[in-house]
């Protein structure tokens, strides 16, 4: 976790770094320990005002597209700055006609892949002081959705008990194709 006084130089860097002409407005930058998002609102496509649902997805589809690909070399730039200087990835977005797209995003590895979200709530249990790692916040969110869901997990494990006994009962199974025993004479 960074301080507020450190996320806002970050976004200064950001709104100083950054090609006056290449967002309306930086609209949020997010950051944990491996990654910055960098996410602005660019221009929607005009259209007519009669123009259907599906031509509206359509024209906000190829706006962000032709966005990504006509500012790839700007963003690569920058990114290549950023990561020399705050040592952490630099993923891009943007917010068009009240659609959000991400470009690129980090999957880190914490026992599992975990976006950026997801790590932030992680990293905030560490900063709280309720875990001391990641992998130990991850194991307090199991106990707390253990607990609060332990009939549900306990309906869900005889069923997957039943699920094996027909699936053990299926065609495949071996039989035992002994004869029974003959009373002895």
């Amino acid at each position: 976790m960074i301080t507020n006084e450190q996320r806002e130089k970050l976004r200064g860097w950001f709104a100083g770094r950054l090609p006056d002409d290449l967002f309306e407005e930086l609209t949020e930058l997010t950051v944990d320990r491996e990654e910055i998002t960098v996410i602005g609102r660019i221009p929607e496509p005009r259209l007519a005002e009669d123009a259907s649902d599906a031509e509206r997805e359509a024209a906000l589809e190829s706006r962000v597209q032709e966005f990504r690909e006509r500012t790839r070399e700007d963003r690569m730039a920058v990114a290549r700055d950023a990561e020399h200087r705050f040592r952490r990835k630099v993923s891009w977005g943007v917010e068009c006609g009240g659609r959000r797209a991400l470009f690129t995003h980090v999957a880190a590895p914490v026992m599992t892949r975990l976006r950026q979200p997801e790590r932030q709530v992680l990293d905030t249990l560490i900063a709280g002081g309720v875990a001391r790692s990641r992998s130990d916040a991850l194991a307090w969110c199991v106990r707390l959705v253990q607990r609060h869901t332990d009939d549900w997990l306990v309906e869900l494990r005889d069923s997957l008990e039943h699920v094996q006994r027909v699936r053990a009962q299926g065609p495949d199974a071996e039989t035992d194709h002994t004869p029974p025993a003959d009373d002895e004479e």
